[in-house]
């Protein structure tokens, strides 16, 4: 449509008029980028962009007028000694561009190994098994 919206519809001949059977996005939190690095989409929410635990956001007065497009950035260094993990659930996850993704190893070895690399900023589970890991 010219709002942008991928749109699928079905003719009702009784009332002749469009039925709209479904649409993309949703909402706002469907879009892509809709919030930047570091930050979460949530429809519950104003605004709707959040920066993760331990994250502030980038450029404060974008935030305040409900632009989370910059995303946030660390409160304090990533110490590779001191590696911890916030769990968040039910997250779409990230581009995977710059992952490292291997399908033969379990949730347990998945943080072994993010905790090994130095670079490692998260991790997450694969289809019950499997493991993806983003560096940088």
């Amino acid at each position: 449509s010219s709002s942008g919206t991928f749109d699928r519809f079905t003719w009702v001949p009784p009332s002749w008029q469009w039925n709209t059977v479904w649409s993309s996005p949703k909402d706002e939190c469907d879009l892509y980028k809709t919030c930047g690095p570091y930050s979460y989409c949530d429809v519950n929410t104003s605004p709707r962009c959040n920066c993760i635990q331990g994250f502030d956001p980038k450029n404060q007065q974008q935030w305040d007028l409900s632009n989370g497009v910059s995303g946030c950035v660390r409160r304090t260094r990533l110490s590779c000694r001191e590696k911890r993990f916030l769990r968040l659930k039910k997250m779409k996850l990230p581009v995977t561009m710059d992952a490292i993704v291997d399908r033969n190893i379990g949730k347990k070895e998945c943080k072994k190994r993010c905790l090994t690399n130095c670079n490692c900023t998260a991790y997450a589970n694969v289809d019950r098994s499997g493991c993806l890991i983003w560096t940088g």
